[in-house]
Protein backbone atom coordinates (compact mmCIF):
# COMPACT_ATOMS: atom_id res chain seq x y z
CA UNK A 1 0.00 0.00 0.00
CA UNK A 2 1.10 3.56 -1.17
CA UNK A 3 2.08 5.64 2.23
CA UNK A 4 0.20 8.34 3.15
CA UNK A 5 1.47 12.07 3.27
CA UNK A 6 0.41 15.47 5.16
CA UNK A 7 0.35 18.13 1.64
CA UNK A 8 0.47 21.68 3.17
CA UNK A 9 0.20 25.00 1.21
CA UNK A 10 1.06 28.20 2.26
CA UNK A 11 -1.58 31.16 2.74
CA UNK A 12 0.20 34.83 2.65
CA UNK A 13 3.46 33.31 3.14
CA UNK A 14 3.90 33.07 -0.55
CA UNK A 15 3.88 37.16 -1.02
CA UNK A 16 7.20 37.18 1.70
CA UNK A 17 9.68 37.54 -1.17
CA UNK A 18 13.32 36.87 0.04
CA UNK A 19 12.16 36.52 3.51
CA UNK A 20 10.01 33.44 2.82
CA UNK A 21 12.26 31.30 4.30
CA UNK A 22 11.85 32.60 7.69
CA UNK A 23 8.40 31.87 7.48
CA UNK A 24 8.57 28.87 6.16
CA UNK A 25 11.04 27.36 9.10
CA UNK A 26 8.40 28.56 11.37
CA UNK A 27 5.84 27.32 10.20
CA UNK A 28 7.81 23.86 9.86
CA UNK A 29 8.85 24.16 14.07
CA UNK A 30 4.87 25.11 14.50
CA UNK A 31 3.96 22.09 12.80
CA UNK A 32 6.51 19.71 14.50
CA UNK A 33 5.17 21.32 17.72
CA UNK A 34 1.74 20.23 16.62
CA UNK A 35 1.70 16.88 15.46
CA UNK A 36 4.70 15.78 16.68
CA UNK A 37 3.18 13.59 19.61
CA UNK A 38 0.59 11.98 17.01
CA UNK A 39 4.61 10.78 15.51
CA UNK A 40 4.43 12.89 12.30
CA UNK A 41 7.82 13.22 10.69
CA UNK A 42 9.98 14.66 8.15
CA UNK A 43 8.07 17.31 7.21
CA UNK A 44 10.04 19.50 4.85
CA UNK A 45 9.93 22.14 2.04
CA UNK A 46 9.24 20.52 -1.49
CA UNK A 47 8.60 22.53 -4.68
CA UNK A 48 6.64 25.26 -2.85
CA UNK A 49 4.59 23.50 -0.23
CA UNK A 50 5.23 21.61 2.78
CA UNK A 51 5.34 17.60 2.61
CA UNK A 52 4.90 15.26 6.30
CA UNK A 53 4.96 11.34 6.52
CA UNK A 54 1.84 10.34 8.20
CA UNK A 55 2.79 6.71 10.41
CA UNK A 56 0.01 4.31 9.63
CA UNK A 57 -1.27 3.78 13.30
CA UNK A 58 -2.11 7.66 13.41
CA UNK A 59 -5.70 8.62 14.14
CA UNK A 60 -6.62 11.09 11.04
CA UNK A 61 -9.63 13.01 12.81
CA UNK A 62 -7.11 14.16 15.66
CA UNK A 63 -4.49 14.81 12.90
CA UNK A 64 -7.06 17.07 11.05
CA UNK A 65 -8.10 19.29 13.95
CA UNK A 66 -4.34 19.74 15.17
CA UNK A 67 -3.15 20.96 11.84
CA UNK A 68 -6.53 22.86 10.75
CA UNK A 69 -5.16 25.34 13.96
CA UNK A 70 -1.91 26.24 12.98
CA UNK A 71 -1.68 29.27 11.33
CA UNK A 72 0.26 30.12 8.38
CA UNK A 73 -1.93 27.61 5.68
CA UNK A 74 -4.18 28.26 3.12
CA UNK A 75 -4.92 24.71 2.85
CA UNK A 76 -3.92 20.92 3.67
CA UNK A 77 -4.61 17.60 2.53
CA UNK A 78 -4.32 13.90 3.50
CA UNK A 79 -2.33 12.12 0.42
CA UNK A 80 -1.23 8.96 -1.17
CA UNK A 81 2.64 9.18 -3.03
CA UNK A 82 2.99 6.85 -5.86
CA UNK A 83 5.99 7.21 -8.09
CA UNK A 84 5.21 9.50 -11.49
CA UNK A 85 4.85 7.27 -13.91
CA UNK A 86 1.50 7.59 -15.81
CA UNK A 87 -0.05 3.95 -14.81
CA UNK A 88 0.83 4.61 -11.00
CA UNK A 89 -0.86 8.08 -10.93
CA UNK A 90 -4.14 5.98 -12.87
CA UNK A 91 -4.21 3.03 -10.23
CA UNK A 92 -4.02 5.03 -7.62
CA UNK A 93 -6.64 7.49 -8.70
CA UNK A 94 -9.28 4.77 -9.45
CA UNK A 95 -8.20 3.07 -5.73
CA UNK A 96 -8.86 6.49 -4.20
CA UNK A 97 -12.21 7.37 -6.14
CA UNK A 98 -13.87 3.85 -5.88
CA UNK A 99 -13.30 4.34 -1.84
CA UNK A 100 -15.07 7.51 -2.39
CA UNK A 101 -19.38 7.80 -1.35
CA UNK A 102 -21.69 7.87 -4.56
CA UNK A 103 -20.89 10.63 -7.20
CA UNK A 104 -22.17 11.41 -10.41
CA UNK A 105 -19.82 13.37 -11.78
CA UNK A 106 -16.07 14.38 -11.23
CA UNK A 107 -12.86 16.28 -12.36
CA UNK A 108 -9.15 15.82 -12.47
CA UNK A 109 -7.32 18.49 -10.78
CA UNK A 110 -3.32 18.20 -11.91
CA UNK A 111 -0.91 20.33 -10.22
CA UNK A 112 2.80 19.87 -12.28
CA UNK A 113 5.34 21.33 -9.58
CA UNK A 114 8.14 19.67 -11.43
CA UNK A 115 8.11 21.38 -15.14
CA UNK A 116 10.64 18.78 -15.97
CA UNK A 117 7.52 16.60 -16.65
CA UNK A 118 6.79 15.11 -19.86
CA UNK A 119 3.19 15.69 -19.89
CA UNK A 120 1.31 19.19 -18.95
CA UNK A 121 -0.78 19.39 -16.30
CA UNK A 122 -4.15 19.57 -18.63
CA UNK A 123 -2.52 16.58 -20.29
CA UNK A 124 -2.84 14.53 -17.00
CA UNK A 125 -5.81 15.94 -16.37
CA UNK A 126 -7.20 14.51 -19.89
CA UNK A 127 -5.45 10.94 -19.90
CA UNK A 128 -6.36 10.21 -16.13
CA UNK A 129 -9.71 11.39 -16.44
CA UNK A 130 -10.40 9.32 -19.62
CA UNK A 131 -9.02 6.11 -18.01
CA UNK A 132 -11.59 7.07 -15.24
CA UNK A 133 -14.14 7.27 -17.07
CA UNK A 134 -13.79 4.06 -18.91
CA UNK A 135 -13.38 1.90 -15.71
CA UNK A 136 -16.24 3.74 -13.52
CA UNK A 137 -18.52 5.05 -16.41
CA UNK A 138 -18.36 8.24 -14.62
CA UNK A 139 -19.06 11.71 -16.41
CA UNK A 140 -16.72 14.18 -16.27
CA UNK A 141 -17.94 17.91 -15.45
CA UNK A 142 -15.23 20.28 -15.24
CA UNK A 143 -17.45 23.36 -13.88
CA UNK A 144 -19.51 22.00 -10.73
CA UNK A 145 -18.47 18.18 -10.29
CA UNK A 146 -19.63 16.36 -7.22
CA UNK A 147 -16.22 15.08 -6.78
CA UNK A 148 -12.57 16.20 -7.33
CA UNK A 149 -9.27 14.47 -7.60
CA UNK A 150 -6.08 16.15 -7.13
CA UNK A 151 -2.81 15.47 -8.33
CA UNK A 152 0.75 17.50 -7.78
CA UNK A 153 3.44 15.83 -9.30
CA UNK A 154 6.83 16.55 -8.13
CA UNK A 155 10.30 15.99 -9.54
CA UNK A 156 10.24 12.14 -7.96
CA UNK A 157 6.92 11.67 -6.51
CA UNK A 158 3.06 12.31 -7.11
CA UNK A 159 0.59 13.19 -4.47
CA UNK A 160 -3.08 12.13 -5.14
CA UNK A 161 -6.29 13.31 -3.02
CA UNK A 162 -9.90 13.90 -3.40
CA UNK A 163 -10.09 16.09 -0.27
CA UNK A 164 -8.76 19.62 0.79
CA UNK A 165 -9.42 20.90 4.45
CA UNK A 166 -9.13 24.48 4.86
CA UNK A 167 -6.31 26.21 6.61
CA UNK A 168 -6.41 28.88 9.27
CA UNK A 169 -4.74 31.82 6.72
CA UNK A 170 -2.71 33.95 8.79
CA UNK A 171 1.16 33.70 9.44
CA UNK A 172 3.10 31.05 11.29
CA UNK A 173 2.85 32.28 15.31
CA UNK A 174 6.36 33.83 17.09
CA UNK A 175 7.02 35.29 13.31
CA UNK A 176 5.21 38.94 14.45
CA UNK A 177 7.17 39.21 17.41
CA UNK A 178 5.99 39.34 21.34
CA UNK A 179 2.48 40.58 22.90
CA UNK A 180 0.70 40.68 26.29
CA UNK A 181 -2.92 40.43 26.03
CA UNK A 182 -4.92 41.26 28.80
CA UNK A 183 -7.60 38.72 29.30
CA UNK A 184 -10.77 39.19 31.52
CA UNK A 185 -12.04 35.59 30.83
CA UNK A 186 -15.07 37.18 28.72
CA UNK A 187 -16.18 36.98 25.01
CA UNK A 188 -13.98 39.63 23.53
CA UNK A 189 -10.32 39.21 25.31
CA UNK A 190 -10.20 35.45 23.76
CA UNK A 191 -11.01 37.24 19.94
CA UNK A 192 -8.66 40.03 20.10
CA UNK A 193 -5.46 37.63 21.63
CA UNK A 194 -6.80 34.95 18.61
CA UNK A 195 -6.94 37.39 15.84
CA UNK A 196 -3.10 38.67 17.21
CA UNK A 197 -1.80 35.34 17.05
CA UNK A 198 -3.06 34.92 13.42
CA UNK A 199 -0.82 37.88 12.26
CA UNK A 200 2.28 36.26 13.42
CA UNK A 201 2.54 36.78 17.16
CA UNK A 202 3.56 35.01 20.46
CA UNK A 203 0.99 35.86 23.31
CA UNK A 204 1.72 35.95 26.69
CA UNK A 205 -1.63 36.39 28.62
CA UNK A 206 -2.59 38.35 32.57
CA UNK A 207 -5.86 38.22 34.05
CA UNK A 208 -6.58 40.47 36.63
CA UNK A 209 -8.48 38.59 39.41
CA UNK A 210 -10.15 39.66 42.89
CA UNK A 211 -9.43 36.75 45.36
CA UNK A 212 -10.13 36.15 47.90
CA UNK A 213 -12.77 39.32 47.98
CA UNK A 214 -14.68 37.38 45.22
CA UNK A 215 -14.88 33.84 43.33
CA UNK A 216 -12.09 32.24 42.12
CA UNK A 217 -13.85 31.32 38.89
CA UNK A 218 -12.68 33.95 37.04
CA UNK A 219 -9.17 32.44 37.41
CA UNK A 220 -10.40 29.14 36.67
CA UNK A 221 -12.28 30.12 33.42
CA UNK A 222 -9.11 32.44 32.05
CA UNK A 223 -7.16 28.66 32.68
CA UNK A 224 -9.48 26.75 30.48
CA UNK A 225 -9.45 29.79 27.50
CA UNK A 226 -5.59 29.77 27.38
CA UNK A 227 -5.85 25.57 27.08
CA UNK A 228 -7.95 26.57 24.37
CA UNK A 229 -5.73 29.43 22.23
CA UNK A 230 -2.55 27.01 23.39
CA UNK A 231 -4.11 24.74 20.82
CA UNK A 232 -3.12 27.96 17.92
CA UNK A 233 -0.17 29.01 19.28
CA UNK A 234 1.53 25.92 21.80
CA UNK A 235 2.22 25.95 25.17
CA UNK A 236 1.97 29.65 26.81
CA UNK A 237 2.37 31.82 29.97
CA UNK A 238 -0.36 32.71 32.06
CA UNK A 239 0.49 35.57 34.58
CA UNK A 240 -2.57 35.75 37.64
CA UNK A 241 -2.41 39.15 39.04
CA UNK A 242 -4.32 39.60 42.78
CA UNK A 243 -6.39 43.21 42.58
CA UNK A 244 -8.91 43.66 44.92
CA UNK A 245 -6.01 45.53 47.90
CA UNK A 246 -5.04 47.46 44.49
CA UNK A 247 -9.06 48.37 44.16
CA UNK A 248 -9.39 48.81 47.95
CA UNK A 249 -6.30 51.66 47.31
CA UNK A 250 -8.14 53.43 44.58
CA UNK A 251 -11.41 53.52 46.23
CA UNK A 252 -10.20 54.96 49.39
CA UNK A 253 -8.49 57.77 47.68
CA UNK A 254 -10.35 58.60 44.30
CA UNK A 255 -14.19 59.64 43.78
CA UNK A 256 -16.60 56.86 43.32
CA UNK A 257 -17.48 57.76 39.50
CA UNK A 258 -13.40 57.95 38.77
CA UNK A 259 -13.11 53.93 39.65
CA UNK A 260 -13.84 52.32 36.74
CA UNK A 261 -11.12 54.33 34.20
CA UNK A 262 -8.60 53.95 37.22
CA UNK A 263 -8.78 50.52 38.16
CA UNK A 264 -8.07 50.21 33.78
CA UNK A 265 -5.22 53.09 34.43
CA UNK A 266 -3.47 50.90 36.84
CA UNK A 267 -4.03 47.45 34.67
CA UNK A 268 -2.27 49.18 31.66
CA UNK A 269 0.49 50.28 34.12
CA UNK A 270 0.97 46.90 35.50
CA UNK A 271 0.41 44.57 31.87
CA UNK A 272 2.69 47.00 30.44
CA UNK A 273 5.39 46.41 33.44
CA UNK A 274 5.39 42.82 32.39
CA UNK A 275 5.22 43.10 28.79
CA UNK A 276 8.71 44.66 29.28
CA UNK A 277 9.98 42.48 31.27
CA UNK A 278 8.84 40.27 28.72
CA UNK A 279 10.32 42.36 26.43
CA UNK A 280 6.74 42.27 24.47
CA UNK A 281 6.20 44.83 22.23
CA UNK A 282 2.44 45.91 22.99
CA UNK A 283 -0.27 45.50 24.78
CA UNK A 284 -3.76 43.85 23.35
CA UNK A 285 -6.98 44.78 24.49
CA UNK A 286 -10.88 43.09 23.59
CA UNK A 287 -12.15 46.94 23.56
CA UNK A 288 -14.59 47.41 21.20
CA UNK A 289 -15.55 51.02 20.95
CA UNK A 290 -18.81 52.02 22.79
CA UNK A 291 -19.78 48.84 24.09
CA UNK A 292 -19.51 49.77 27.74
CA UNK A 293 -18.41 52.71 29.72
CA UNK A 294 -14.42 52.59 29.59
CA UNK A 295 -15.01 52.11 26.09
CA UNK A 296 -15.66 55.58 24.91
CA UNK A 297 -13.38 57.18 22.42
CA UNK A 298 -12.65 59.81 25.57
CA UNK A 299 -12.08 56.46 27.90
CA UNK A 300 -9.73 54.72 25.67
CA UNK A 301 -8.34 57.62 25.65
CA UNK A 302 -7.60 58.60 28.85
CA UNK A 303 -6.77 54.45 30.09
CA UNK A 304 -4.16 54.35 26.67
CA UNK A 305 -2.24 57.05 28.38
CA UNK A 306 -1.26 55.17 31.46
CA UNK A 307 0.11 52.54 29.27
CA UNK A 308 4.19 52.32 28.87
CA UNK A 309 3.54 50.52 25.57
CA UNK A 310 1.29 50.89 22.75
CA UNK A 311 -1.73 49.18 22.58
CA UNK A 312 -3.56 47.08 19.91
CA UNK A 313 -7.62 46.74 19.83
CA UNK A 314 -8.27 44.28 16.84
CA UNK A 315 -11.53 44.30 18.00
CA UNK A 316 -11.96 48.35 18.34
CA UNK A 317 -14.94 48.62 15.23
CA UNK A 318 -16.64 45.34 15.31
CA UNK A 319 -20.10 44.61 16.67
CA UNK A 320 -21.14 42.06 19.25
CA UNK A 321 -22.69 39.67 17.69
CA UNK A 322 -18.96 39.42 14.95
CA UNK A 323 -17.48 38.36 18.35
CA UNK A 324 -19.55 36.33 19.66
CA UNK A 325 -19.34 34.41 16.19
CA UNK A 326 -15.61 34.38 16.12
CA UNK A 327 -15.56 32.97 19.77
CA UNK A 328 -18.00 30.26 18.98
CA UNK A 329 -16.07 29.33 15.64
CA UNK A 330 -12.11 28.99 17.82
CA UNK A 331 -14.14 27.62 20.82
CA UNK A 332 -13.72 29.82 23.72
CA UNK A 333 -17.56 31.09 23.88
CA UNK A 334 -19.02 28.30 25.79
CA UNK A 335 -16.65 28.97 28.88
CA UNK A 336 -16.27 32.83 28.30
CA UNK A 337 -20.43 32.86 29.14
CA UNK A 338 -20.31 30.99 32.19
CA UNK A 339 -20.85 33.44 34.87
CA UNK A 340 -18.28 34.41 37.33
CA UNK A 341 -17.05 37.72 39.44
CA UNK A 342 -14.52 39.35 37.56
CA UNK A 343 -12.22 41.94 39.63
CA UNK A 344 -14.37 44.82 38.10
CA UNK A 345 -17.26 43.82 39.36
CA UNK A 346 -15.94 44.80 42.63
CA UNK A 347 -16.52 47.89 44.35
CA UNK A 348 -18.30 48.81 41.15
CA UNK A 349 -19.87 52.24 41.05
CA UNK A 350 -23.47 52.70 40.03
CA UNK A 351 -22.75 55.97 37.82
CA UNK A 352 -19.10 55.66 36.33
CA UNK A 353 -17.59 58.33 34.34
CA UNK A 354 -17.80 57.82 30.74
CA UNK A 355 -16.50 60.81 29.28
CA UNK A 356 -13.31 61.61 31.41
CA UNK A 357 -10.72 63.95 30.30
CA UNK A 358 -6.58 63.52 31.12
CA UNK A 359 -6.76 66.87 33.01
CA UNK A 360 -8.94 65.43 35.64
CA UNK A 361 -7.79 62.40 35.95
CA UNK A 362 -4.71 62.53 36.58
CA UNK A 363 -6.16 65.52 39.49
CA UNK A 364 -7.70 62.58 41.09
CA UNK A 365 -4.89 59.68 40.29
CA UNK A 366 -2.36 62.29 41.93
CA UNK A 367 -2.88 60.61 45.60
CA UNK A 368 -2.11 57.33 44.94
CA UNK A 369 1.07 55.88 45.43
CA UNK A 370 1.12 54.60 41.80
CA UNK A 371 4.83 52.74 41.70
CA UNK A 372 3.69 51.09 44.98
CA UNK A 373 0.33 49.60 43.84
CA UNK A 374 2.46 48.42 40.31
CA UNK A 375 5.00 46.61 42.69
CA UNK A 376 1.93 44.76 44.62
CA UNK A 377 0.48 43.50 41.39
CA UNK A 378 3.56 42.12 40.22
CA UNK A 379 4.91 40.69 43.41
CA UNK A 380 1.46 39.10 43.71
CA UNK A 381 1.26 37.54 40.69
CA UNK A 382 1.20 33.75 40.10
CA UNK A 383 2.74 32.64 36.68
CA UNK A 384 1.85 29.29 34.84
CA UNK A 385 2.78 27.85 32.01
CA UNK A 386 -0.54 26.24 30.01
CA UNK A 387 -0.30 23.56 27.26
CA UNK A 388 -3.18 22.74 24.77
CA UNK A 389 -2.63 18.92 24.76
Amino acid sequence: MNSLHLIIHYHEIILKGKNRFIFVKKLIENLKEALGPLGVKNIRESQGRLIGDIPPEVNLTDLKIRTSRVFGMANFAIATATDTSLEEIQEEALRQLCKEEAFDTFRIYTKRAYKGYPLSSMEVDRIVGAYIKEKLGKQVNLTNPSKTLFIEILKNKAYIYTARFKGPGGLPVSTGGTLVSLLSGGIDSPVAAYRMMKRGCKIIFVHFHSYPYLSKTSQEKVQDIVEILSQYQGPSKLYLIPFGDIQKEIVLSVPHKYRIVLYRRMMMRIAGRIAMNERALALITGESLGQVSSQTLENITTIEQAAPLSIMRPLIGMDKQEIIDQAKAIGTYGISIIPDQDCCQLFIPRHPAVRTHMEEVKRVEASLPIEKLIEMGIKGSQILMIRAY
